[in-house]
């Protein structure tokens, strides 16, 4: 069977030796030793400022909402996966839903400032798949509007724009580091901010508002994260090139097969980034083809995903909005098997289906 992706597990011996300080310390939580190391080695491999490590992804959007101090209306996109548009709602704003370029698959900036009401707050865009938004643009029209910016990037380790790391954009910016990601800790995620006053107010906000025992500073939440997931993470980060390595190979290959064919249409990167090649994904001419490759797929029991469907203006949760691009490129869009182990005759032969059925 290979499923649409697989986590990245590093040499067991060498999570054992990070496991066993665990014990001898007796710390398991609680903004410990390895934590630590973790934020800062992870810090200089990014060249951030700093690095707020918490337990997923979609908390770290949470304390972003509520330390930007966001209300009303918040800009976003409807191409993402649901957590960017459930952690607004669930901190009790309104998402607007902003429709996407249909090449970048981002959300469209020449489309927001017909969005913007005297209710409007911030924006909370995604890179999807890794490829940065038009960070410049959406910053101009943030700042003609006094807006503030939040980038949804889990899926973007190891991306540059223009030749610095991507989460150095917006006022904040986020990022997952789930199983499922090119870097991993199991559970996790990160924020980050090149504000200090904004670092500090989340530092708190990531525990409680704990300042000590006895005191708080303010509201907060439990985002912490625990030694073990720290390990995991630290035993990655020592390997974390050879994977960015690995994985665009892979996705070179995926090109090599399916480029040739006009049929499909593939993600556009934008030119002044270096993509970190998290996810390969195609554009059907037809959902009905889509949908015809899938079967043939999981016929020989290969899973592919459909990133992201349905288009999250969609949910019962949120105001019925137009969004036909997004809806269109999620009817017809399949993310392919992609993760550490999977191998060159593997994605030949997943190649070989696809070419045959839209040939077909």
């Amino acid at each position: 069977m290979i499923p649409v992706t697989k986590p990245f597990l590093p040499p067991i011996e060498e999570y054992s030796k990070l496991v066993a300080q665990i014990w001898d310390s007796e710390h398991l939580t609680n903004n410990g030793p390895l934590v630590q190391k973790l934020e800062k080695n992870l810090t200089d491999y990014l060249d951030v400022p700093n690095i707020l490590y918490v337990n997923n992804g979609t908390i770290a959007i949470q304390i972003a909402i509520k330390a930007l101090g966001l209300k009303g209306e918040i800009i976003t996109t409807p191409f993402s996966y649901v957590a960017t548009t459930s952690s607004i709602v669930w901190e009790n704003c309104t998402p607007v839903f902003v429709d996407i370029d249909k090449n970048s698959f981002n959300i469209d900036p020449t489309l927001i400032e017909e969005s913007i009401t005297e209710r409007t707050t911030g924006i909370l865009a995604t890179h999807v798949f890794g490829n940065p938004c038009e960070i410049d643009v959406i910053k101009a029209i943030a700042d003609k509007h006094n807006l503030k910016v939040i980038y949804d990037a889990a899926h973007c380790f190891g991306t540059k724009y223009n030749g610095t790391s991507v989460f150095k954009f917006g006022d904040i910016s986020t990022t997952s580091f789930h199983a499922t990601k090119l870097f991993q800790t199991i559970e996790g995620g990160a924020i980050f901010t090149a504000n200090s006053e904004l670092q500090e107010r989340m530092w708190y906000m990531r525990n409680f508002g704990h300042n000590g025992q006895e005191q708080y500073n303010g509201v907060g939440i439990n985002g912490k994260n625990s030694e073990f997931h720290a390990a995991m993470g630290l035993c990655n980060l020592d390997l974390i090139n050879g994977i960015l390595v690995k994985r665009k190979q892979q996705c070179e290959l995926y090109y090599q097969n399916l480029l040739k064919h006009d049929r499909l249409k593939f993600q556009k990167m934008n030119e002044n980034s270096e993509w970190n090649f998290s996810y390969f994904s195609l554009v059907f001419p037809t959902e009905n083809i889509c949908e015809h490759v899938i079967a043939r797929l999981q016929k020989d029991d290969i899973y592919p995903r459909r990133y992201f469907y349905p288009s999250l203006s969609s949910l019962n949760y949120v105001e019925n909005q137009k969004t036909p691009v997004s809806d269109s490129v999620a009817s017809r869009i399949l993310c392919l098997p992609l993760f550490h182990s999977l191998s060159n005759t593997e994605i030949t032969e997943i190649c070989e289906t696809i070419i045959k059925v839209i040939n077909e």
